[in-house]
Parts: C-alpha cells; sequence; structure tokens
C-alpha cells in the first residue's frame, strides 16, 4: 500500500477557515506572494504600454473624441489632455509598481488593497459586460480581467495570507 497524501475537501468545514494563521516570523516567502507581486507588476507592465500606445495614437484617439463631441475642437486643448492623461496613467503605474513591492515583502495592508481593487475591477468588468453590452477583447479588457483574476488567485491563498500576516501577535 502506496502513502498517498490526504487530499483536501472540496470546502472547507467554517470553524477551519476562521481559525488564525500561525505566527512564524521566520516563515519562507510562499511562491503565491511571488506569483502575486508578478502579476501585479505585469498589471504595471501593461500600464505603461497602454500610455505607450496612447501617446503613439494620439491623433487618432483625438480625431474620435472630436467626432463624439459637440463642443466642436479639441485641438487647443490637445496638450493639455494628453498631459492629463498621461500624469494620472502614469500615477496609476507608480501606485501598482510600489504595491508589488511591498506585496513580494509581505505587507498585509498592500495584498488586501489589491485584493479589493482587483475585485472591483472584475466586477466593474463583469457589470460593463451586462448592462452594457461591452465587449471583451484580447487587447484590451480581457487581458487585464485575467490578471486581476490570476491576482485574486495567486494573493488570497493561504500561503500568501499567513506570509503577510506572520509578524502579527494574536
Amino acid at each position: 500500500m502506496s502513502e498517498t497524501p490526504h487530499k483536501r475537501a472540496a470546502f472547507e468545514a467554517p470553524a477551519r477557515l476562521a481559525q488564525p494563521t500561525p505566527y512564524d516570523p521566520g516563515m519562507p516567502r510562499p511562491g503565491a506572494t511571488v506569483a502575486g507581486a508578478l502579476l501585479v507588476l505585469l498589471r504595471a507592465i501593461g500600464g505603461i504600454v497602454v500610455l505607450a500606445s496612447l501617446v503613439l495614437d494620439w491623433p487618432e484617439v483625438l480625431a474620435t473624441l472630436e467626432g463624439a463631441s459637440d463642443a466642436g475642437s479639441l485641438a487647443a486643448e490637445s496638450g493639455v489632455l494628453l498631459t492629463v492623461a498621461l500624469v494620472s496613467g502614469g500615477f496609476f503605474v507608480v501606485v501598482d509598481l510600489v504595491l508589488a513591492l511591498f506585496i513580494y515583502l509581505g505587507r498585509n495592508w498592500a495584498r488586501v488593497l489589491v485584493l479589493i481593487v482587483s475585485t472591483i475591477s472584475i466586477v466593474s468588468a463583469f457589470v460593463s459586460w451586462w448592462a452594457q453590452g461591452q465587449q471583451l477583447t484580447l487587447d484590451g479588457s480581457l487581458t487585464t480581467l485575467a490578471l486581476d483574476i490570476l491576482v485574486l488567485l495567486a494573493l488570497s491563498s493561504r500561503a500568501a495570507a499567513a506570509y503577510a500576516r506572520r509578524t502579527e501577535r494574536r
């Protein structure tokens, strides 16, 4: 008879889920935490790619905005619009980079913040698909949605939670 590891049940008892994670300051960094940090880093790189494509395609974007606008020509404000878009997008890219670093270092607040933002992003993609019929495309929302789902899977694992909370005293 061979020794096979005991398989976990598809569900766990609520009492077991409510048990606190063990206090172990010397815990090694789990793969789920590294994967979560890398996925947040990939999300930041994706933001950089989107900003670069915005700069390269700015005349087409501006023409689309002028066609949809009743206010007339946006040519005078085009530089200001591009600057605002780049600065606000750059801010979120920097925030993602900082959060990736803090997740890698094992900060629980960064892990929880990224989990909340990813959940909001997934829910908003679903709502926009459901209510407005927005298409999920590979070059846009589908890639972001996939990254957010993978971030949720990696950072909500027991190992990632235990590592992020390893220094908390109970």
